[in-house]
């Protein structure tokens, strides 16, 4: 602290002039620290502006980075499920038109031409079902044939847990799904034993098949049930694109809160920088004409030589 102090007309002793330089010293080191926090926005430039703010914002910014990654594959999860829903929406409809021409043939009022011209529609249905089936990808994996899977970081808890949302389409209902509906000797679509979509192929006048009279209301059972597995995959689907819809709202909040919280500690008060930068100029300008005023003393001593 500087101390207003005369020590007369001794060589050595230029109190005044020393606290003035002092104080022009105080205010350079003021004003540049003043110019730094203006010039780049932030109070704490380095830990020693603020030891426990460094420490509290550097915490805080890596948890922001975590929850950008995290809101990253919420993204990443909800297109895969976005996909794979979709693909799933495609094929109800096909399988409900499928249905719809089985049930059709079933009409006691059709002759077997027009049950095989049915049959046939039927069976490029189901081909447009397996070509919905391998174009559903997403990342070069196939989304529906049953062999995906996918485990997604979608958030952490406060100490850090990961939670995990794994994406399983093959066991998305008690049953697996197998849509290789061109696959000779396959018996299973969506998870209904004995369903052979490209047994709608071979239909013909001398063999009606699953179109004959003895097999039209097991195949319509089948096509019903299998509908409905198709339907609830893609209302699980649903349900997930609604968790992920509201993990990336609560992880869009919270990144915003963390900014805010490390805004609040790190960045300058414009305004009152500003304020102190103009106090330190004043203080700079005053502590020169008071170090110029002290140090043309001595020439009052200096008259006594002559």
């Amino acid at each position: 602290m500087p101390t207003a102090l005369f020590g007369g007309g001794r060589i050595r002793t230029n109190t005044p002039a020393e606290n003035a330089y002092n104080a022009l010293q105080a205010a350079n080191s003021n004003i540049a620290t003043r110019q730094l926090r203006l010039s780049t926005g932030k109070r704490i430039n380095s830990a020693a502006d603020d030891v426990a703010g460094y420490i509290t914002s550097r915490s805080l910014l890596s948890r922001v980075g975590s929850l950008r990654s995290a809101l990253n594959a919420v993204g990443d999860a909800r297109n895969v499920s976005s996909i794979a829903q979709d693909g799933l929406d495609n094929i109800s409809t096909l399988v409900t038109k499928i249905k719809d021409a089985t049930a059709t043939a079933a009409s006691g009022a059709l002759g077997t031409d027009e049950k095989v011209a049915l049959a046939q529609a039927a069976f490029r249905l189901s081909e447009q079902i397996q070509t919905v089936v391998d174009s559903t990808v997403f990342g070069g994996q196939e989304l529906i044939k049953g062999a995906f899977s996918g485990d997604f970081i979608i958030g952490f808890t406060a100490t850090n847990n990961i939670q995990t949302l794994a994406i399983d389409l093959a066991t998305a209902t008690n049953s697996s799904f197998a849509f290789n509906v061109n696959t000779t000797g396959n018996t299973t679509f969506a998870g209904v034993s004995g369903l052979n979509l490209a047994s709608f192929g071979t239909i013909t006048t001398s063999d009606l098949g699953v179109f004959s009279n003895s097999q039209i209301a097991a195949t319509l059972t089948s096509l019903s049930d299998a509908l409905t597995n198709v339907n609830k995959s893609a209302s699980y689907l649903g349900g997930i694109i609604n968790r992920l819809d509201s993990q990336d709202e609560a992880l869009r909040s919270q990144i915003t809160n963390f900014n805010a919280a490390v805004s609040r500690i790190e960045d300058a008060d414009v305004a009152l920088e500003q304020l102190e930068l103009v106090k330190a100029q004043f203080l700079q300008q005053t502590s020169v004409i008071s170090l110029t005023q002290s140090n043309q003393s001595p020439q009052t001593f200096l008259q006594l030589l002559q």
